[in-house]
Parts: C-alpha cells; structure tokens; sequence
C-alpha cells in the first residue's frame, strides 16, 4: 500500500505540472511547450519516487543520475526547437480542427493525456528507484543500454538539425550518418533507452513493468512518432517516396536498393 500511495503521488504531481503548463500554454497560444516538458517531466516523477521512497538505494540514484542527464539533453534541444518554431504543426491542425474550444479541451487532450501516458512509461522508473536489492548485473546491462539509446537519440538529433541549418537542404531529405540506416533513429534510440530503464526494473524486482517500454516503442512507431512524422512527407521532400524504399523505418539496417536487397556501399 505505501508504494502505491508513492505511484499515485508521483501521478498527482505531474498532473498538477501538466495543468500549470496548460496555463503558460494559454497565455502563449502555443500548446508545443508541452513538448519539451515532455523528458524534463520523467525526471520530476523520478526525482519524486525518490524523495517519498522509504530507504533510497544506489540503484535509486543511478537511475535519478541517468535521467537527469536525458531529460537535459533533449528537453533542451526540443525547447531550442520550439522558441524557433512556434506551434508544432500536428498541434496547429488538432487547433484548427478543434475550434475556438481548443485552448480549453487541450488541457485533457493534451496535457492531462501526456501526463497519463507519462505517469505510465515511468513505471519501471518507479520500480528500480522504490526497489531494493544490491546493483548487479541487470543495472549494468541496463544502464548500459540506457545510455546507448541516448547516444543514438542525440547523435540523430544533431545530425538532423545540422541538415536543417543548411539553406541548400531545404526540401531534401536526410540520407547520411545514421538517417541512412533507419528514417527515424532518434526515435529507435528513444525506444533502446526505455528497454534499458527497464532491464534496471527488473533487477529490483519490477519485471511487472514490461507494459512502459512496449507501450512506449508502439507510441514511438504507431502513434506520435513514425506514422505521424511522416503523413504528408512525400509531398513536402520529392525524394521521399525513394528514400522510403530503400531506408528502414525504425530499426536500422542496412539501405536496400530498388528491388529489396542490401546496397554493398
């Protein structure tokens, strides 16, 4: 019962940061700062579980240590993105489809619904800070993971925005460094890192977590990353339809030419 109090406040306190950023979002017009809360919002549960777990232990600190430095690199570089953006576009269409009622049904749709999925992928969060046990080979297994999931998000990431930055870009596709294995290995990277949170989990008895990464990896592929990402991509990058056949779309492998086989290059 004390560690589902300490679930549930972990629950109440991103809900209430979600619902204070509904309220920056308002005054804003701009419901894309929900964004770069995304990474910086695992870390306040975290950091929560910490605080109310009864008898923190070096796995807890490990994992505290780990996401911190994630929700640092990429909710910097998603801020960065969006103070030269403005509104993301899937939340500028959800805006238009929703009407001048948007602002106010946001806060469901969009930031209590975030703070949801977020409390949930956190779970083997919960697990390895409030477990027990000694560090072992499962927390090096995991961190090792967690931080090659990283690396591979962040490497993506500066590739991608390198590409962006070059005015000779625009309207092309990115083909090079890790984009030539995968379109979409910041994501791939994403994924590796949360199965490595919870390989963590498991050492400390949370193998009962299996659902965050699975619901996550599908959130990654099917829901807001890959499919939405690229609706519409074939009509904004020509090249993007020759680009889909021969590039993985997640998994990194090796490009394929036209007829399906690996390119010796």
């Amino acid at each position: 019962m004390e560690n589902l109090g300490i679930a549930l406040a972990g629950l109440g306190v991103v809900l209430l940061a979600m619902t204070l950023l509904w309220l920056v979002s308002l005054a804003l017009e701009d419901v894309s700062i929900v964004d770069p809360f995304w990474a910086p919002g695992f870390l306040l549960v975290t950091v929560t579980y910490l605080v109310l777990a009864p008898e923190p232990t070096p796995r807890s600190w490990l994992v505290v240590a780990l996401v911190a430095l994630w929700a640092a690199r990429l909710g910097g570089h998603l801020l960065r993105r969006a103070l030269h953006s403005g509104e993301d576009r899937r939340y500028a269409a959800m805006r238009e489809a929703g009407g001048p009622r948007f602002s106010y049904v946001s806060l469901v749709t969009v930031f209590w619904l975030q703070a949801l999925l977020l409390w949930l992928v956190s779970a083997p969060l919960f697990a390895a800070v409030t477990g027990s046990g000694p560090l072992g080979p499962w927390d090096l297994t995991g961190g090792f993971l967690f931080l090659l999931g990283l690396t591979l998000e962040a490497v993506a990431d500066r590739q991608l925005e390198a590409f962006k930055a070059r005015p000779e870009n625009r309207g092309r596709v990115l083909d090079e460094g890790l984009w030539r294995y995968s379109r979409h290995p910041n994501y791939f990277g994403n994924a590796v890192l949360w199965w490595g949170a919870y390989v963590i989990a498991v050492g400390a008895g949370g193998a009962w977590t299996v659902f965050a990464p699975v619901l996550m990896t599908y959130l990654l592929v099917a829901v807001s990353g890959v499919t939405l990402l690229e609706e519409g991509m074939e009509a904004r990058r020509p090249d993007y339809a020759a680009y889909v056949r021969r590039t993985s779309s997640f998994v990194p492998f090796p490009p394929r030419d036209p007829h399906g086989s690996s390119e010796n290059r």
